[in-house]
């Protein structure tokens, strides 16, 4: 294919158009997509914006995958993929999310393979001309179908977003936030810039980062720890006074016994000198008259 395209007089490598797919076979569309690049060239991309520009992406992605993971729902997310359209030249978008289809590792999407196109796109700006982003990639990704197309200026701390009205439409129209919240209907979020970063929420809830799941976790480990051991410890309290009760019971039985012992005797003794004291009286002799 990158012969063809030379042939062209073309720069770059491009999918066959739709109509050379259908001429094809089985066993020439499968050593076409063999053929096609799995990565782009210097040209065809920006010049690299360092960490504020990496990190928005990975930070994204991160939260995508943990949200749809947990959700269950086969969504492919993918970051400066090259992709594939038929005749057209190849672009690799900062991010990207296709739905319902396998979620396995790609070199490269092509969407007369797969069967679809993208559905989801975000670039991230940080400097230089935002032309490409903004004018260029709006035309293009309308033209080719994409029905959402998100922009997050990192160094501006802006979020533009644009939609098609209906599946056959080739022309964008802005999304309007609401309370400053722009809504996905493809991704069903809610994406904003908040507390300097791009935040996105599934309803009410703020989804997090992995790490920040994490941190929340142990965080909650530690108190159901804390929980635990206070638990413990009220255990072996009410264990002790328990214990200390049952030991005053016995003590108070043991006296109990002991003063129903001594009363016996005392009652037992009594007894006796009072035998001894009528034995004494009928032994006393009478006085003369």
């Amino acid at each position: 294919m990158a012969q063809r395209a030379q042939e062209r007089g073309e720069a770059f490598p491009r999918a066959p158009t739709r109509e050379e797919w259908e001429r094809m076979s089985v066993e020439e569309r499968a050593r076409v997509v063999e053929s096609l690049p799995g990565e782009v060239t210097w040209d065809e991309m920006a010049m690299p914006e360092g960490d504020r520009h990496s990190r928005a992406k990975i930070q994204t992605l991160d939260v995508l995958q943990g949200f749809f993971s947990r959700q269950r729902r086969q969504v492919y997310l993918g970051t400066e993929l090259p992709v594939y359209y038929p005749g057209e030249r190849r672009f690799a978008p900062d991010l990207l999310a296709v739905r319902d289809v396998e979620t396995h590792e790609r070199d490269k999407w092509v969407v007369s393979q797969e069967g679809k196109g993208l559905e989801w796109v975000m670039e991230v700006h940080v400097g230089g001309d935002r032309k490409k982003d903004a004018e260029y990639n709006v035309e293009r990704y309308a033209r080719l179908g994409i029905p959402e197309y998100f922009i997050y200026d990192r160094a501006r701390q802006r979020l533009w977003a644009y939609r098609l009205p209906a599946p056959e439409a080739r022309q964008y129209e802005p999304i309007a936030p609401e309370e400053g919240r722009y809504r996905s209907e493809v991704l069903g979020l809610e994406l904003e810039v908040s507390e300097g970063k791009l935040q996105l929420w599934a309803g009410n809830a703020l989804l997090l980062e992995s790490h920040e799941l994490l941190g929340q976790m142990k965080e909650k480990l530690a108190q159901v720890r804390q929980r635990a051991d206070e638990e413990a410890r009220l255990r072996e309290e009410a264990e002790r006074r328990l214990s200390e009760e049952a030991r005053r019971r016995e003590e108070a039985e043991r006296l109990r016994e002991e003063e129903a012992r001594r009363r016996e005797e005392a009652e037992h003794r009594l007894s006796e000198l009072r035998a001894e004291l009528e034995r004494l009286r009928g032994r006393e002799t009478p006085l003369p008259e």
